[in-house]
């Protein structure tokens, strides 16, 4: 099972006016548990006010480097508010060992390209992803198309012209700017799936790139996902993250649109696995999801966004059948090994057994 530990903030690095990066002292006992993947995240844990808040956020260090996270504010964001104004070196948070699959597996002795879409603070794991990917394959290309609202707010700006400037013929990044005109119409506006055909038929041959990687909204995720699709390139060389507000989805428990069965108002037996250690109760058919029912029964589940995209609740259903609200991260292979996302999850079975220490 995932735990959190301890670590102390190394440094706090203001990146743009609302937007800081995290870099994190990792003591030798934990160097192994905290090796990263290139495009993996970190969920962090600190109490405000008196209140346990768990937020998600990407890795964007190439693996070789110190372990740091980008952190953007947002309007209402308790944790990134508090870490923008408040966090300091030296201050200890709750760290758990990272965790995503928004990746491919490298391989040195191959010529690639990678292409990769990202948007505002969707940058965080495709910056990963680019500094790896060009230092760990050597022969390969890495392409990426930045959206921005204007140039101040690009964040990594620096750092980003450093590694084209470190790798000039092989790293080409485009700047697309939704409200400051740039040198090209098409570079200038919305990344809606005009703009994404109009790019990608201009600077990338689709049907040569080896895999594509799209962080951002969920509206810019579907245009560019669809406009590959029509652009005839095969789904599996496509991932993506999305990313999202925790705040915007914390208090999402049961989708309003679940329709009700014969068993409305009758129980499941539920039981939660959790360091060898197996919890049981009954659980409404209707009610709350199994991650709220486990946690409101003192279970020390991990859990981050509770919106279906973090991924941090996965656990594998080993006996049962559930419905989930929503998923937005849980990979087709992983639904079909019985992966399932608890915070989305309510059972549909008479009983249903879920493994959080299978992973």
């Amino acid at each position: 099972m995932r735990h959190f530990h301890s670590l102390t903030v190394k440094q706090v690095r203001r990146e743009t006016d609302d937007c800081v990066s995290v870099t994190f002292d990792v003591a030798a006992d934990l160097k192994e548990q905290f090796a990263f993947i290139q495009g993996q995240y970190l969920t962090l844990r600190t109490t405000i006010n008196g209140e346990d808040i768990r937020r998600s956020y990407s890795i964007c260090s190439g693996v070789d480097e110190e372990l740091r996270v980008a952190i953007k504010e947002v309007e209402g964001g308790k944790f990134s508010t508090w870490a923008n104004r408040s966090l300091k070196a030296g201050d200890q948070l709750e760290v758990m060992p990272p965790m995503g699959r928004f990746f491919v597996e490298l391989k040195p002795d191959e010529v690639r390209h990678h292409v990769a879409f990202a948007a505002g603070s969707g940058i965080t794991p495709v910056l990963s992803l680019a500094k790896t990917t060009l230092a760990k394959e050597p022969d390969s290309t890495f392409t990426l198309f930045y959206v921005n609202k204007t140039s101040t707010s690009i964040i990594f700006k620096e750092e980003l012209e450093n590694l084209k400037d470190r790798y000039m013929s092989r790293f080409r990044l485009f700047h697309i700017l939704t409200r400051e005109p740039g040198d090209l119409e098409m570079l200038s506006g919305r990344l809606d799936k005009d703009r994404c055909r109009q790019v990608c038929s201009t600077f990338v041959d689709v049907s040569e790139a080896d895999a594509f990687f799209v962080c951002g909204p969920e509206a810019m995720i579907h245009a560019v996902k669809d406009t590959l699709a029509e652009m005839g390139v095969d789904a599996a060389k496509v991932h993506f993250e999305l990313f999202t507000t925790a705040a915007a989805t914390a208090e999402k428990t049961v989708d309003s649109s679940t329709p009700k069965t014969e068993k409305s108002g009758k129980n499941a037996r539920v039981e939660v696995v959790l360091d060898g250690n197996r919890m049981e109760f009954d659980l409404p058919y209707d009610g709350q999801n199994v991650l709220d029912a486990a946690l409101a029964r003192g279970a020390d589940l991990p859990f981050s966004c509770k919106g279906g995209v973090c991924c941090t609740c996965r656990a594998l259903l080993v006996e049962g059948e559930v419905k989930m609200d929503v998923n937005y991260s849980l990979e087709p292979d992983e639904l079909e090994r019985g992966y399932i996302l608890t915070c989305q999850a309510h059972p549909i079975t008479e009983r249903i057994v879920v493994d959080f220490d299978q992973q």
